[in-house]
Parts: C-alpha cells; structure tokens; sequence
C-alpha cells in the first residue's frame, strides 16, 4: 500500500466534525503499513492535540507498528513515556507492542526488562524477543529462550529458522524444520521460503525437491518469495532445468526472479545463458540492479569475456545510476586479474572509493600465480596479511611463494613469525545430506561421537584401495 492510495480516506477523515476512536484506529491501521512512519505519527499527534476522543489500547499497537525506520526509534520511545503514563503498560496488549519495537530497533536489553517484566506473556511475545535476539546474531539466547517457550505456533517456529538462515546455521535451520514437523506444526509460505534458502546454502537437492513437492501437495501458498526461493535453491544445487522450468512458468518475473537465474547461471559456467537472460530482462522492461550486476560480471569472468565485463562494469555508474559496492570491484579485479591485465586492475583499486577487502587481493595473487607475476604476488599477500593478520593461512601462502622462487631466507623470517604468532588456520566446514539428515564436519574434526567408527571405516577403505 502506498501513501496515495489513502489519500481520499483522510480527505473523508479531515472533513469529519469530531472523529471517533475507532475511526483513528482505523486510519492509524493503514497507515501503520506504510514504510513512512510520518503519517501515522502526525495523525497520533493530532489526535492528542485534539485532547477527543482519548487514545484507547488499541490505538498503541498501530502506532508502535508504523514506528518501523531506525528514523522512528524516537517516536516509538515517546509513545512508550506516554503508555507508561497513561497506564497501559500494564496492558499485555500494549506492552507486547512495546517490546516488539524495542526487539525491531535491536534494543533488546529494555526489550528483555519488559518482557522479565510481563505479567502474561503470550506467545506473539516471546516470539518478538526471539526475533530480536537472532536480528542482531545472538542466536545462542534466541535458542534459548526459544526453549523455554510454553507452547509455539507457527510464527515462532518461523522466527526460529529464519534466525538460524539469516546467521548462516543452515543446518540447525534443517533440524528445527524437522522438529516442528514432529510436534504436527503446519509449515507456511514464510517456512518454506526460509527453509529453501537453508538447503540452496547447503546444497541438499533432495530435501529441496521434498520441501517443492510439500507446498503442491499441501496447496501451501506459493507467492512470489517462495517462487523466487524454488529458483535460487535449485539454482545452488545446480539442477538448472529445474530452476528455468519454475523461472518459466512466471507470468511477469520479478527483479528477484530475473536475479537468481543469471545468477544460477553464472554459478555453474552458462555465461552465454546468464547474459541473454539479462537481456531478455531489459527487453521486457525490468532495470536492473547492484545484485543483477554481481551475476552478470561473474558470467563475463567464466567466459572470459573481459571487454565485455568491463562494459558492464562501466555501465553501472553511467547508465544506471548504480553506486558501485566492493563485490563488484572484486568481479572486476578477479575478471582483469584472470587474463593478467594487472595494470588496469590496480587502476580499478585506486578509483576505489572504499579499501580493498581481502577478495580483491586475492584475485590479484590468484592472477598473479598462473601469469607468475612474483613481486604482486608478494604485494598482494603481504595486503592480505595486514587486512588479517590473525589468518596464519596468508602466512603459509607467503612462505610457499618465496620456497616456490628459492628465497629461503625470507621464508625462514615468515615461519618464524607463524610460530611467534600463535595464530591458527580455520579449519573447513563441509555438510552431506544423508538418509534425510544433513551431516556437518570439519577438517581435522575429532568431536563427532562416532569419530572412531569413521576414521576406523576410512582405513579399512583405505587397505582395499592399496595396490
């Protein structure tokens, strides 16, 4: 809804001689679905200037709601000094909303007083707080508070595993799927949106395919979210004839639609694809975006296509008026890097507005090793060491590139500060989706309760193996 589409409703409104509560509410309701929290504040500020009728606690929620730009967190501070005031606050109705706008403006240590302080919490509450809590990435007190629940409806469920995607817990997003099945929770739109994105993360094709048929089968309503995520998920997990046949039966794709299939298409090498299905989206009147232009420079790369990418590029900020973001500097120095054009690459990074973030110079080093370009290699893991200097794997990458060129002193000096660094390398995280179970381990990992069985396994495939 937008701001004109209530323009003749307040023209009626004004022209009443003394408007009644409910008439408020009503107006306040609209707008509190407005992006604009301006209206809503006005027409409430009207309203207490008029001094009739008074505000009633069905006035608040509305209000609170329409509070939701960070520009608003005054306002929604304001309303709260005057429920407090009024004496509402002692209403779960009122307070709830409260809460909730504290939760949404990550203010969730007054949003946790209220609600340590509600004397009837209700689900809609705890799950405010639960939102607010995976909002800002504490998932850990999310989780917890979430198991303290007395009973959970579908929302919070939602709340739960659109916590874990948003903060990259792809996995236990999964698990919590699982259980919400078991205690006979019906999944919805939201669900399935938030679950599909879970397993295109983790590339678990099967349970995406289940989830697909899940939503026919259960006629679950398929709006545009979750036509948008059935493309990304199948895109991820690389079954492209599924991805375009979905892409191809939407009547008007949407800029997100558009968006994941040139960039499914530019994941798996289709570059040719990628870029006819960008221009197949500008004939049909769509403009694109800074997440257009990420796909479409990652299928230029593919392909080598660096004229063209570079043209691309350049559009952006001329034609389309789009601000360049570090992604797409990194699609360019990887595109340039890539065929060894390495003076227009630094040219790139000195027209750079922001500093160059480790992808960027990674682009250059991985450049730099199949052009054998020895001294910017040199400079550019020395850049990745000062960007972190905690990651020993940057340490070992400069050790390996002066033992590659017999500098041997100077690997002395770097592994000598490996080991007065203390630092330790990351280790890497892979998953496998077994028996309709999603498995997660690490390299080096020891922890897995049936460690020994595995490792035991892995050496008796290892003998058969042996000549």
């Amino acid at each position: 809804m937008e701001l004109a589409d209530l323009s003749y409703s307040r023209l009626l409104f004004d022209n009443l001689l003394a408007p009644n509560v409910y008439l408020y509410t009503a107006m306040l309701t609209a707008y509190s679905s407005l992006p604009d929290p301006a209206p809503a504040a006005h027409l409430f500020a009207l309203m207490l200037r008029r001094g009739c009728p008074k505000p009633n606690e069905f006035i608040y929620p509305h209000v609170l709601k329409a509070c939701s730009d960070r520009s608003a967190f005054h306002l929604a501070k304001s309303v709260h000094s005057h429920v407090s005031k009024l004496g509402f606050d002692r209403l779960a109705v009122v307070q709830t909303s409260v809460l909730d706008a504290y939760a949404r403006f990550s203010d969730l240590d007054t949003a946790r007083k209220i609600f340590d302080e509600l004397p009837d919490r209700n689900v809609v509450s705890w799950t405010a707080l639960i939102s607010g809590y995976a909002r800002v990435g504490r998932v850990g007190n999310a989780i917890a508070l979430f198991e303290e629940m007395p009973e959970r409806d579908v929302p919070s469920w939602n709340a739960m595993i659109a916590g874990c995607t948003q903060n990259g817990m792809f996995s236990e997003a999964v698990t919590l799927f699982q259980r919400m099945q078991k205690e006979n929770a019906r999944p919805n739109d939201t669900t399935v949106t938030c679950m599909l994105s879970a397993c295109g993360h983790l590339g678990v094709l099967r349970l995406g395919k289940w989830i697909h048929g899940y939503v026919i089968k259960n006629q679950i309503r398929i709006s545009s979210f979750v036509l948008n995520a059935l493309i990304d998920m199948y895109g991820k997990c690389g079954s492209l004839i599924e991805a375009g046949f979905v892409f191809g039966a939407l009547f008007e794709p949407s800029l997100t639609a558009w968006n994941s299939m040139i960039n499914c298409l530019a994941l798996h090498g289709h570059s040719e694809r990628a870029i006819a299905v960008f221009n197949d989206m500008e004939n049909q009147g769509s403009r694109p975006d800074e997440i257009t232009f990420v796909g479409l420079l990652n299928a230029c790369t593919h392909a080598g296509l660096v004229d063209e990418g570079m043209s691309y590029f350049n559009s952006m900020r001329r034609t389309y008026g789009i601000e360049l973001k570090i992604e797409h500097y990194g699609c360019a120095v990887d595109l340039l890097c890539r065929a060894g054009r390495f003076e227009e690459a630094m040219g790139v990074v000195k027209d750079m507005k922001i500093e160059p973030d480790e992808v960027i110079w990674g682009s250059f080093l991985n450049g730099c090793k199949v052009h054998g370009n020895f001294s910017l290699a040199e400079f550019s893991v020395k850049k990745l060491i000062e960007i972190d200097p905690s990651n020993v794997g940057y340490g070992v990458m400069l050790a390996n590139l002066y033992s590659k060129h017999g500098k041997w002193e100077e690997v002395g000096h770097v592994r000598k500060m490996l080991k007065d660094g203390g630092g330790k390398k990351l280790p890497g995280c892979s998953w496998i989706e077994v028996d309709n179970r999603v498995h997660q381990f690490y390299s080096g990992d020891k922890f897995h309760p049936e460690a020994d069985v595995i490792c035991g396994l892995l050496e008796e495939l290892a003998g058969l193996l042996e000549p």
